[in-house]
C-alpha cells in the first residue's frame, strides 16, 4: 500500500530545492500520522476506474494512496509549489492530473465527470471549509460521494440532530442533499504544525432523489437562515421578517418551538407554504 513516495513532512524539499514551510495564509497543516492516513483510504476504498477528485492535496499524504490505486485522480491545489512538486511526484502517472487553482473558482465541468461519479476528498483548511461545501453542493448532482478531514466542530453541526447544541443551518442543508456520516475524530498530533482544534473525518453521500424535496431550496435556505439568525427566539418571532404569525398557524406545527426544535420536514412544509424571492445561498 505505501509506494514510499509520500513526502508528509514540513521539511519537504520542492522542486526548487527550497525547503517548504506551511503557510498560514493557505490553513495548512500537513497530516503526517502514517496511521490515520491508512484508515482514511480504507473509508474511501478507492476502486480502480473510479474517478476521484482531491482538494487541497497539500504535500500529497492522501495522493500517494490515491495515485497508486489505479483510478482517474483530479488534484486542485492553490499553493504554486506544492502543485509543482505533486506533479513532479505523480505527473507521470496514468489518470493524474493537478489544476493550480482555488477550489471556490474551480469549474467542475472541466472534469466531465458522469452523473453521480466523482468521489471527492480533502483535508480542507478550516478557514473555507463551510463556503467549499456550499460550493460543491451547488453541483451534487455529480457527485457520488465526498470524505473529507474538518474541524470536529464543523463534524458535529454537519450530523446534528434536532434539539442538539450543534444543530442549526449548516447541519440542515448538507442534510436536505446528503446523507452524513462521522467516521472518527481525529487529534491534533496527526498534523504539522498542530492546530489548535480537533479534527474528523466525515463522509457525506449525495441523495440520488431527495427524500424531502422542496418546491424551492432557494426559499428554504432563506427560512432556515432566517430562524436561525435569531436562534433564542420562537419561531413565530424568528420569521416574522418574512412570514406572518397566522400564515404560521395554519401549519401543523407548534410555532412557540425554538428554531432547533423543528426538524428538516417542519422548515421544508413552511418554505413551501408561501412565495419568497428566489436569492443565491
Amino acid at each position: 500500500m505505501n509506494s514510499g513516495k509520500v513526502k508528509n513532512s514540513p521539511d519537504v524539499v520542492l522542486n526548487n530545492g527550497r525547503q517548504h514551510r506551511p503557510r498560514k495564509r493557505f490553513g495548512q497543516n500537513f497530516l503526517h500520522d502514517r496511521g490515520i492516513i491508512e484508515r482514511i483510504i480504507q473509508s474511501i476504498k478507492p476502486q480502480v476506474g473510479e474517478h476521484l477528485l482531491e482538494i487541497g492535496p497539500g504535500q500529497g499524504a492522501l495522493t500517494e494512496y490515491l495515485a497508486a490505486a489505479n483510478v482517474k485522480l483530479d488534484c486542485v491545489e492553490l499553493d504554486r509549489d506544492l502543485a509543482r512538486f505533486l506533479d513532479n511526484l505523480y505527473g507521470s502517472t496514468p489518470g493524474f492530473t493537478i489544476y493550480q487553482e482555488d477550489i471556490l473558482k474551480f469549474d467542475l465541468d472541466k472534469l466531465e465527470a458522469d452523473k453521480h461519479s466523482l468521489r471527492v476528498i480533502g483535508n480542507l483548511p478550516y478557514n473555507i471549509s463551510t463556503p467549499v461545501l456550499f460550493y460543491l453542493l451547488k453541483n451534487h448532482a455529480l457527485i457520488q460521494d465526498m470524505t473529507f478531514m474538518l474541524q470536529l466542530e464543523v463534524v458535529q453541526r454537519l450530523a446534528a440532530q434536532v434539539g442538539e447544541k450543534n444543530y442549526g443551518r449548516l447541519g440542515l442543508m448538507l442534510q436536505y442533499f446528503c446523507t452524513v456520516e462521522h467516521l472518527f475524530d481525529v487529534p491534533a498530533s496527526a498534523f504539522s504544525p498542530q492546530p489548535k482544534v480537533s479534527s474528523a473525518v466525515v463522509r457525506l453521500t449525495p441523495h440520488e432523489k431527495l427524500p424531502l424535496p422542496a418546491r424551492s431550496v432557494e426559499n428554504l435556505q432563506i427560512v432556515i437562515r432566517t430562524a436561525f439568525s435569531q436562534r433564542r427566539k420562537t419561531l413565530k418571532n424568528s420569521l416574522k421578517s418574512i412570514i406572518s404569525e397566522q400564515t404560521l398557524k395554519e401549519l401543523p406545527l407548534d410555532i412557540s418551538l425554538r428554531p432547533e426544535n423543528l426538524s428538516l420536514a417542519d422548515y421544508v412544509l413552511i418554505s413551501d407554504t408561501f412565495p419568497l424571492t428566489p436569492k443565491a445561498l
